[in-house]
């Protein structure tokens, strides 16, 4: 393990979106390629990988369920695993304990839903003192209705989510320029 004040959150990416009506496969096989190249860079550098899970009591994101498991065919060896109940992966978890018990302070966000848990992971982070990379190429997301009824693609909804967190509370960097300051 790296002595890197440095940690990879990977937000959500389990089984139950699938079975959500809202999944879109033909966002899947880039996210996957983006995401996976993003957890071996991780795993190569040495830097911790956070694997966090999203619980709800009932439906796709319950035990019970049996989907609260990686998304295949991601390959992940997560230093450790957090399971949350609500959007941000700090909000009533462990995971600020745990990145404070390893001397993290600098977090790289991945994951599903780009601008769901992925962003407000990003910006709770940000707000309690954390340094957050955002890798946009590798979150997911999916084509969305506004309440207007205009639709807004995935790659709209990315476009946004990136405008509102750059310089304010995140660096928004490439899978490339992630793995690159695992080192720095």
């Amino acid at each position: 393990m790296s002595q890197s004040n440095h940690a990879l959150l990977v937000v959500d990416v389990q089984e139950s979106f699938p079975h959500r009506d809202y999944y879109q496969e033909k966002y899947v096989p880039v996210f996957v390629e983006s995401c996976q190249k993003l957890i071996n860079g991780a795993k190569d550098a040495g830097i911790p990988i956070v694997q966090i899970f999203h619980v709800e009591p009932t439906g796709a994101f319950s035990k019970a369920s049996g989907n609260i498991k990686t998304l295949a065919p991601i390959e992940i060896e997560p230093t450790t695993i957090i399971e949350k109940h609500r959007h941000s992966a700090f909000a009533g978890t462990t995971l600020d304990i745990w990145l404070k018990e390893h001397g993290i302070n600098h977090i790289t966000i991945c994951g599903i839903r780009s601008e769901q848990c992925c962003e407000t992971t990003t910006r709770h982070g940000s707000d309690i003192g954390y340094k957050v990379n955002y890798v946009t190429d590798a979150t997911l997301t999916f084509d969305m209705q506004h309440p207007d009824g205009s639709a807004l693609t995935a790659d709209q909804i990315k476009h946004r989510t990136e405008t509102v967190l750059a310089g304010r509370f995140a660096i928004i960097c490439s899978v490339d320029e992630a793995i690159n300051n695992f080192s720095a």
